[in-house]
C-alpha cells in the first residue's frame, strides 16, 4: 500500500478549485485540512471539497500535528512569511509561483527552508508534465539542432482591469510579469539550458502595475529569447524553440489540454504533430514532491530555479521602469 503524506492548504484562494481534482487522483497524497482567517469560509470550503478538517486560522493549520505538507497559494507578498512559519514547524511547503516577489527574498527563503531541514517546491506545474520531459529529450538529442532562439507568450484578458484584484495591486507584488510573464522567462531559460545576462523590456502600466510587457533576454553568447505577457489580450500560452535544423512549437505550453500536443518542423520536411494523452501536470507535481519527501530524494526542479528566474524578472521590471538595458 502506498504511503500517503497529509496535506493542508493555507487559504481558500480560487486556484484551489483547479487543484482539488488532482489532489483526489494523486496516489501518495491525502488532502486532510484547509484553513482560512474566517472559520465560516474554511468550513464552507472544506464541506464543498470533501476535506475532513477546517481550521479557522492559518496558525491553527500550521500547528496541526496531523499535517506533513503545506500548500501555500496566498498572495505573492505573503509567500515568504507563511512559508517560513510552516518551515519553523517542520512542514514541507509547495508554494505558489512566484516563490517571492524578488530574487533576494527567494534566495533567503530557500536557505531558510534548507536550514530547517524541510523541502520546498516552487509551484510551476508545466515542468512536471510528461510532455515537458519529451521536449527536453528532443532538445538534448539534437532533434532540431542547436537551439538558437526561444520565444513565448502568456496573456489572458482581465476585463475590466480591476484595481481591487490583487494582480493589480503594486503593494501586493501584482502585475503581468510576476503573474504570467514568469512562465515565459522560466520557459526560455529551460529551453536554452543557459542563463540570460542582460534584458530589455517595455511595459504599459495601469494603477502603477504592468498590465502588458514585451521583453528580450540575451545569453552571454548572443542568442536571444523574446516574450510577451499581459492582462489585456486574449488567452495565448505558447512556446517556440528554434534550432539550426528545425522548430518545436507548443501552442499550450503552460496549461496543457488533456491531449498535450507539439509540432516539429524540420528543414525540408513536413510538420510532425506529436501528443501525450491523458496526463495531469498538477497530479504529477503533487506526487513528485510527495515522493521526494517520502524517499528523502532531491526536489525537482530544485528551488534554486525559482531564484534564477526571479533574477531575470527583477532585471526586466527595472528595465521596463527605467527604459534601459539591464544586466542580470
Amino acid at each position: 500500500m502506498t504511503k500517503k503524506l497529509r496535506w493542508g492548504i493555507l487559504g481558500v484562494a480560487s486556484i484551489n478549485d483547479r487543484l482539488f481534482p488532482s489532489f483526489a487522483k494523486a496516489n501518495n497524497v491525502e488532502l486532510r485540512a484547509i484553513a482560512s482567517r474566517s472559520p465560516e469560509k474554511a468550513k464552507a470550503a472544506a464541506k464543498a471539497a470533501g476535506i475532513p478538517v477546517a481550521h479557522g486560522s492559518y496558525e491553527a493549520l500550521l500547528d496541526d500535528k496531523d499535517i506533513d505538507v503545506i500548500y501555500n497559494p496566498l498572495p505573492n507578498t505573503l509567500h515568504d512569511q507563511w512559508t517560513r512559519k510552516a518551515a519553523e514547524r517542520g512542514k514541507h511547503v509547495l508554494c505558489e509561483k512566484p516563490l517571492c516577489p524578488t530574487a533576494a527574498e527567494a534566495q533567503a527563503l530557500v536557505e531558510f527552508c534548507r536550514g530547517k531541514g524541510v523541502k520546498l517546491l516552487d509551484g510551476f506545474m508545466w515542468p512536471h508534465h510528461p510532455r515537458t520531459q519529451r521536449l527536453r529529450q528532443l532538445i538534448d538529442s539534437g532533434a532540431i539542432g542547436e537551439v538558437q532562439r526561444v520565444a513565448g507568450s502568456f496573456t489572458w484578458p482581465m476585463r475590466p482591469i480591476d484595481p481591487t484584484n490583487i494582480r493589480i495591486k503594486r503593494d501586493m507584488a501584482g502585475g503581468s510579469l510576476l503573474d504570467v510573464g514568469c512562465y515565459c522567462v522560466y520557459g526560455i531559460r529551460w529551453a536554452f539550458g543557459a542563463e540570460p545576462v542582460k534584458v530589455y523590456a517595455t511595459s504599459r502600466y495601469q494603477h502603477d502595475v504592468d498590465t502588458e510587457m514585451n521583453g528580450l533576454v540575451w545569453l552571454a553568447d548572443g542568442r536571444v529569447g523574446a516574450f510577451d505577457c499581459s492582462f489585456t489580450m486574449p488567452m495565448r500560452q505558447w512556446l517556440e524553440i528554434t534550432g539550426t535544423d528545425g522548430v518545436i512549437r507548443v501552442h499550450d505550453m503552460w496549461l496543457p489540454a488533456k491531449r498535450a500536443t507539439w509540432t516539429i518542423e524540420r528543414i525540408g520536411g513536413e510538420p510532425e504533430v506529436h501528443a501525450v494523452d491523458g496526463e495531469d501536470q498538477i497530479q504529477h507535481m503533487l506526487e513528485g514532491f510527495s515522493r521526494s519527501i517520502l524517499e528523502g530524494s532531491a526536489v525537482r526542479p530544485d528551488p534554486s530555479e525559482a531564484v534564477k528566474t526571479l533574477r531575470v524578472l527583477d532585471a526586466l521590471a527595472a528595465s521596463a521602469r527605467n527604459g534601459d538595458v539591464r544586466q542580470v
